[in-house]
């Protein structure tokens, strides 16, 4: 028995890679901190200049048991309204603020476009993101940021990207003399600047690349920060950042346009072209006469079975 031809694009049957629409995959997403300020209460500072140069010190309490003081992880997912700003905040001069923590769980595997972090006060000097491809067991570096990309994370400054390391994480400085002291923004592409990323459907590579379950942000040092400052000047010292956003689409191979939750509650993919699993990474059972195919622009790779194409003689 002959193998049918592939069902391409404007044949009039299977259309091609279902499009999916960028998600903002982090909205409303639990993210778990190493380090949140308020229990105990908390005494925190911020600094600003006035219109004659003279320094303003303004101090408050942050406290978990009261809503109005409270700096929870829920304010990094929410709505980022700029007219209402909601900061997470870490504790503020602690031994630890070299190694504080945002683990978020996307609770599938997705194919990121973009990871963003806009910041209360100054950004960090040194921060880290990494991604996991297997709900948290493995961790795997996605990029860095640092005024001193060799003594932090042991990698060039603004490399080169070539195809033989696009899949590398990269690393450069985080800080712009441009940028606001509060409110600033750092903003990571997946794909800019990797020379496969116009080439896509036929990147392995690049495909396994920008795929992720969770994503973990490592802040290893603030502008300035020593460790040897006083309690009073400490207390100046802490993250806080309002926004946690993730850009990026279900990871369903092209076989499907939209994820669902299944009965079970999971976070699955809605798939067609008679794929199945969560990620549409099969075939559905007795749809074994085609090997399994990821979908392209042009190619559905949809999976056969002999009793389909002997229903379609009748």
């Amino acid at each position: 028995e002959s193998t049918p031809r592939p069902r391409r694009r404007g044949d009039g049957r299977t259309p091609p890679r279902r499009s999916r629409r960028c998600v903002s995959a982090a909205f409303g997403k639990e993210v778990k901190a190493s380090s949140e300020c308020g229990s105990p209460p908390t005494r925190y500072c911020t600094t600003s200049t006035d219109d004659k140069g003279e320094v303003i010190r303004n101090c408050q309490i942050c406290d978990a048991s009261n809503a109005k003081r409270a700096h929870p992880t829920t304010y990094l997912t929410d709505l980022n309204n700029p007219n209402n700003v909601t900061c997470w905040m870490s504790e503020p001069f602690s031994q630890s603020l070299h190694n504080v923590s945002l683990t978020l769980s996307l609770g599938k595997k997705y194919e990121l476009t973009y990871i963003s972090l806009q910041f209360c006060n100054q950004k960090p000097d040194s921060l880290a993101l990494y991604k996991s491809m297997d709900y948290g067991k493995t961790w795997h570096p996605f990029q860095f940021y640092s005024s001193q990309c060799r003594k932090m994370y042991g990698r060039q400054n603004r490399a080169v990207i070539t195809k033989a390391n696009e899949q590398e994480a990269l690393c450069t400085d985080a800080q712009s003399n441009v940028e606001p002291i509060t409110g600033a923004r750092i903003a990571f592409s997946t794909l800019e600047g990797r020379p496969s990323a116009y080439d896509f459907d036929n990147s392995p590579v690049l495909q396994d690349w920008v795929t992720a379950t969770d994503i973990k942000v490592v802040f290893n040092r603030l502008v300035g920060w020593t460790g040897n400052e006083n309690e009073t000047l400490g207390q100046t010292y802490f993250y806080a950042v309002s926004d946690f956003a993730v850009g990026g689409r279900c990871k369903c191979n092209g076989h499907a346009s939209r994820c669902i939750h299944d009965r079970d509650g999971l976070l699955v993919c809605d798939c067609k072209h008679n794929t199945a699993g969560r990620d549409c990474e099969r075939c559905k059972p007795f749809h074994f006469d085609r090997p399994w195919g990821r979908a392209t622009a042009h190619e559905a790779h949809e999976c056969v079975g002999k009793f389909h194409f002997s229903s379609l003689l009748l």
